[in-house]
């Protein structure tokens, strides 16, 4: 298996075939129906923009199509006021936080995780949640709370560690919940940025929701969207489809990512996440309040809610007002527009979170 995973990246990394696939989309932007337009196409997951600076991409894009990056970092989107409870967490007595690397350095008027961690916190670097409970059985006299970051790719294994919890009878293990799902959070951003004019859509989120979680974009929103691999040739070959949409004043949902998406998905990730976690109102940075947009635990799982059980006060923590990351995020301005984009903000003294995350926007462009 894994050899044929090796061949088929290789194959979806063919120089002849983006160059092909490059050559189309500027033949189709220079064509009568896109001349003198200027098309700006997102890509919403922070994989995506990993991928399209890693391989050059925009080099081989015509003038006239710009692609800027979206809302899909789930570090980048976690607000101001979580981090300060999870800030507030840190620091009670005989309490572990165990969170992803990124997470750690998100600043926070001057504060950190990693900074808490410095003075003196219990803070643990994991790479998923059972990671945080296997800490939590092994040192049953510390109260574990687990920062689960992420969207509808993470927050099944999230869900999955509560069932084992409980079955387990683990009683000292809980999550401060900042899962987030995509649908309403693109109906806003597409109401704040209308210039964008169609939608690369997260293939991770895809595998596990199908496809066909995204006909709303063109369905409601008016807009062409495809759902896109990770490799060269799938992300150029889904800018073709949107800019032949866009030639064809078209607008519809495509699937360029077949190999590992289907259409319809009812999975058991899915299946297991819907038994844990319901819909529920939530914060996003650069977003705002969404309705619908978040996870928080079932009446069956409350018991792990780390902010009800340990009693933590909401928060009204805002970010450093000078850092622009929010419009970063919903495509209002590219991160070099920031001010404080390469001066005061750089991946070692960051200023904002998207500066600070593998996925985040600001990072990937410093390091290019």
């Amino acid at each position: 298996m894994t050899e044929r995973l090796a061949r088929l990246n290789a194959r979806r990394r063919d120089p002849q075939r983006i160059s092909a696939a490059a050559q189309r989309i500027a033949a189709l932007c220079a064509g009568p129906a896109l001349a003198g337009r200027n098309l700006c196409i997102m890509e919403v997951c922070g994989t995506h923009t990993m991928s399209v600076h890693r391989y050059g991409l925009k080099k081989l894009l015509p003038a006239n199509l710009k692609l800027i990056s979206g809302p899909g970092c789930p570090v980048c989107v976690t607000p101001a006021p979580l981090l300060a409870q999870a800030l507030a967490l840190a620091r009670q007595p005989g309490l572990t936080i165990a969170s992803f690397g990124d997470m750690l350095r998100v600043p926070l008027c001057g504060d950190s995780l990693l900074k808490a961690r410095e003075e003196g916190a219990d803070i643990r670097l994991v790479t998923s949640p059972l990671e945080a409970l296997a800490i939590a059985r092994r040192e049953p006299l510390r109260q574990v709370v687990y920062f689960a970051v992420g969207f509808e790719t993470t927050a099944p294994l999230t869900a999955s560690t509560l069932q084992l919890t409980a079955e387990q009878g683990v009683d000292n293990f809980f999550i401060l919940c900042a899962h987030r799902t995509m649908p309403q959070a693109l109906r806003q951003l597409l109401r704040v940025s209308p210039q964008i004019n169609g939608l690369l859509c997260p293939g991770h989120v895809a595998t596990v929701s199908g496809a066909a979680y995204f006909d709303f974009i063109p369905a409601e929103l008016g807009k062409p969207a495809v759902v896109a691999g990770f490799e060269p040739l799938d992300i150029m070959e889904a800018l073709l489809m949107l800019t032949e949409q866009l030639a064809a004043n078209e607008c519809r949902l495509e699937n360029a990512y077949a190999r590992a998406v289907r259409q319809q998905a009812v999975n058991p990730a899915w299946l297991v996440m819907e038994q844990v976690f319901e819909p529920a109102d939530a914060l996003w940075r650069g977003l705002g309040q969404i309705a619908g947009s978040g996870l928080e635990l079932k009446a069956a799982y409350t018991s792990y809610d780390a902010l009800r059980h340990f009693a933590i006060a909401a928060s009204t923590a805002a970010d450093d007002p000078a850092c622009r990351c929010g419009e970063v995020l919903s495509g209002q301005i590219q991160p070099r527009e920031c001010p404080l984009f390469g001066n005061l903000c750089n991946p070692e003294h960051p200023a904002g979170a998207c500066m600070v995350s593998s996925e985040g926007a600001c990072g990937i462009e410093f390091r290019i």
